[in-house]
């Protein structure tokens, strides 16, 4: 599969940043299939340039806004649109997004997707790409329970790998692309069939944590109504952490909750979590992903030295990787926006990690969301199991 990753800083007049997209493509060879990935910040005019972008080019494309964008060569950049087309004579792409999806229907709306995908293709996937919204009301549907949908009709044994859209922390003014739509709780979905055999590293090392653990002891999905004997936020307030409104995604955006997952046949994950939502009136915490029952919890705290320790973890494994295979030759990267966060004034270190080790003729594309799937090895097995995760630096190449 070849790559090309193309940038442009304009936004303001849609037809100059597309002209500027265009010229960088120019001496991409086209193979018979293609797809485009495109991050943009938040104000970008995503259906306008939609418009421009398909006067020249007839093959689908896929994306969100981002908070920021890693790049190869500009390294962390908030500004901008950035595209990734990928494109091959031997695989095949199917792109589609679902309707709004809320708790009631999104089974049907993902398997239905899902299901029209898999028609398109010669051959079953090897691959799942997929953006999505953040949870921001109760209503919304966590990242696990994607998961759950999508392999539901894919099976286990197709990674899948993506990342929520985010904004520049407003957590309202975020988007997913497809086509020519734009939406807000929608899930965009790329199936690739073919010759790909992706490789994933992922991370989230946070080292500062709490003495004090809970355990859940009811929960439903994203939904923690108990840890010990009180509710959810009778253990905040023990903690002398905030709990006078609903919506505190911002105030513990750099504190994550912190649990282990039993994935089976011996093996566990441990995973992390943002905490989004409080219900005050029933006591209860909701979460960007799911917190299974009887999960011990620790919170902790994201700092700038864990992000940096992770992100050089992630790289190396992942250079070793492209050395001893030598065929992939692309990356797409995910990272948290609460890592950006964790940076401070530093923000550019994630990239500084691999900007000029880049082997030569290796694309690179990345985007901060707020929240990330990417398929996790098991403690002892060392099998996949396709999560969704806060806190991560994840990275694809394929």
């Amino acid at each position: 599969m070849d790559s090309i990753v193309l940038y442009t800083e304009e936004i303001d007049d849609l037809r100059d940043a597309a002209e500027e997209l265009f010229s960088q493509a120019e001496g991409f060879r086209r193979r018979k299939h293609s797809v485009a990935i495109l991050f943009a910040e938040e104000d970008t005019n995503y259906p306008e340039l939609h418009e421009l972008l398909s006067e020249r080019w007839d093959f689908p494309i896929v994306g969100c806004t981002t908070l920021a964008m890693l790049l190869a060569e500009q390294g962390c950049v908030r500004t901008g649109i950035s595209v990734l087309l990928l494109s091959a004579d031997d695989c095949e792409f199917a792109v589609g997004m679902t309707g709004n999806l809320d708790k009631e229907n999104y089974r049907e709306e993902i398997a239905s997707l899902c299901e029209s995908l898999l028609k398109e293709l010669p051959e079953p996937p090897k691959l799942a790409l997929t953006f999505g919204g953040m949870v921001a009301s109760e209503k919304n549907v966590p990242g696990d329970e994607v998961v759950a949908a999508v392999e539901a009709v894919l099976g286990k044994e197709v990674p899948l790998f993506g990342g929520i859209a985010s904004d520049g922390f407003n957590f309202n003014n975020y988007s997913v692309f497809c086509g020519d739509r734009v939406t807000k709780s929608g899930q965009a979905i790329v199936l690739v069939a073919g010759d790909v055999d992706p490789v994933f590293v992922t991370t989230n090392s946070v080292e500062n944590r709490a003495d004090v653990t809970y355990r859940v002891t009811e929960a439903r999905s994203n939904q923690v109504m108990r840890l010990g004997n009180g509710t959810f936020v009778d253990a905040l307030r023990r903690e002398n952490m905030e709990v006078g409104k609903s919506n505190v995604v911002g105030d513990y955006f750099l504190s994550p909750f912190i649990l282990s997952i039993d994935l089976g046949d011996g093996d566990v994950a441990e995973i992390t979590r943002t905490l989004s939502l409080l219900n005050l009136d029933t006591g209860a915490g909701v979460f960007l992903g799911g917190v299974p029952e009887g999960s011990i919890v620790r919170l902790s705290i994201l700092n700038q030295k864990d992000v940096q320790k992770s992100v050089n973890q992630a790289l190396e494994k992942m250079f070793a990787e492209l050395s001893a295979d030598g065929k992939r030759r692309t990356l797409l990267c995910h990272s948290c926006a609460a890592r950006f966060l964790a940076l401070a004034s530093n923000t550019s270190a994630e990239a500084e990690a691999y900007q000029g080790r880049l082997p030569e003729g290796v694309s690179l594309l990345g985007m901060y969301g707020n929240g990330e799937y990417c398929p996790l090895p098991g403690n002892k097995t060392g099998k996949l199991h396709n999560f969704f995760h806060n806190f991560t630096f994840t990275i694809m190449a394929i």
